[in-house]
């Protein structure tokens, strides 16, 4: 058998051994209802905030052809749900999972949803493109991730976004250890086995580097989430140079973090530390990997990438030349502003409550609060200046370092489409 024959037949038997996995132990686990999804995805900043995520330059519509790859029990009914107008596809390995993402379709009635049983590798059979491929917790499953994302480049517009997610190496230390005792006891994916583990997890020893994990992650002893953590047949994990390679390497780009904060010297504990002012002279791929390197219990990537080929505008958002004052921020809807036990001189604390690093908020004065409070979702911010503080006042530096904090602390998204 020629090597390339080897490799194909290995990539098959892998595929096999994923599909018979999530046949039998569908994850994420299954569900019944979709109705508190649905009412949070009612809101229409939700839904405006998430399309300038992924294209900060293009006008909003709600039409899109989107592909989530990989799309599990529930995701692609989920996205479905949320854009009503747009056309999603599903595909997945698993025969379990296509039947429980179609008894929701019937269940909601959504028209605008296709299931289809496929491998990402084979996604150019759908002989058609998209605007947007959604793929999360997938690829480092594959038996070659990088024949999966290629394909998958393939079938993105070319000004389309992709989300990919991905596995992070230090903060699952503690999950590869427990893989390895399980590989080292002979401990297969089975319902005796699992229940057994269960048990065993319960007697893990303090300081165990799992422990911060199965405090954080409140479905990690149910079975489906357990076997997908631990007895999974293939799994790999991207450290932050791994991914900056892994994306360049099938001609994407990187656009953004999904939530950047967690990776930016500015944000958080690392503003504090001694070494913050060598970290913000890094370049923001040096940053991100010191980032991951001091945090240490990372457990995910969440990426929004391009092809590096799109047209038209495709400058990042920036604060640096002159076009911010004409970008429109809009609130991440998860934003609260907390006004009880305020540090000195703050009239509010913002917090996105979707970061699970505890250090990451942004205490305002007032000044700023009533900044904050005029960001409507549809006035430039050279508008809130005149409409909150008059043109008389205008401090345009501090005005600019104050919507870039907004900005990294993942509290606002920016319509840059009038630039």
């Amino acid at each position: 058998m020629s090597q390339l024959a080897e490799l194909s037949s290995q990539s098959v038997d892998g595929r096999d051994k994923v599909r018979d996995f999530y046949d039998r132990y569908p994850y994420p686990r299954p569900v019944d209802s979709l109705e508190q999804y649905s009412r949070v995805w009612e809101d229409p900043h939700r839904r405006r905030a998430d399309h300038h995520l992924f294209w900060p330059h293009k006008p909003y519509r709600e039409d899109h052809s989107i592909l989530i790859a990989g799309c599990g029990t529930s995701q692609a009914a989920k996205h479905a749900l949320r854009w009503p107008t747009s056309r999603v596809t599903g595909i997945d390995l698993s025969a379990t999972s296509v039947q429980c993402t179609e008894k929701l379709k019937l269940q909601y009635d959504l028209k605008n949803l296709e299931v289809r049983q496929l491998a990402i590798e084979q996604v150019s059979q759908l002989c058609e493109s998209f605007d947007q491929i959604v793929c999360t917790g997938v690829l480092h499953h594959l038996p070659d991730p990088d024949a999966g994302l290629a394909a998958l480049h393939d079938v993105l517009k070319p000004d389309g976004a992709m989300h990919l997610m991905v596995y992070a190496p230090y903060g699952r230390a503690g999950i590869y250890m427990l893989q390895e005792f399980c590989r080292r006891l002979g401990i297969g994916a089975t319902d005796e086995g699992i229940r057994d583990l269960i048990a065993a997890l319960g007697a893990l020893p303090a300081g165990h580097p799992l422990e911060h994990i199965l405090r954080e992650a409140p479905d990690f002893r149910q079975k489906a989430a357990l076997a997908d953590a631990l007895l999974h047949p293939q799994d790999r994990a991207y450290s932050v140079p791994q991914l900056f390679d892994f994306i360049e390497k099938t001609q994407l780009t990187f656009g953004r973090w999904v939530k950047q904060a967690p990776y930016i010297s500015r944000c958080g504990v690392m503003e504090k530390i001694p070494q913050a002012f060598q970290m913000a002279n890094l370049p923001l791929e040096e940053q991100y990997a010191a980032a991951e390197l001091f945090r240490g219990t990372m457990v995910r990537h969440s990426v929004i990438v391009y092809r590096n080929d799109r047209p038209g505008n495709t400058d990042p958002i920036s604060f640096a030349g002159n076009a911010w004052p004409s970008y429109v921020p809009i609130r991440m809807s998860d934003t609260i502003c907390v006004q009880e036990r305020l540090p000195v001189g703050a009239e509010g604390v913002l917090i996105n409550r979707t970061h699970s690093y505890k250090d990451i908020f942004m205490a305002v004065n007032p000044a700023e609060k009533c900044l904050f409070d005029s960001v409507d979702g549809t006035r430039t911010i050279d508008e809130i200046l005149k409409r909150t503080v008059g043109p008389e006042r205008f401090d345009r530096e501090i005005t600019r370092n104050f919507f870039e904090r907004l900005w990294w602390h993942d509290q606002v998204v920016f319509d840059a489409s009038q630039n």
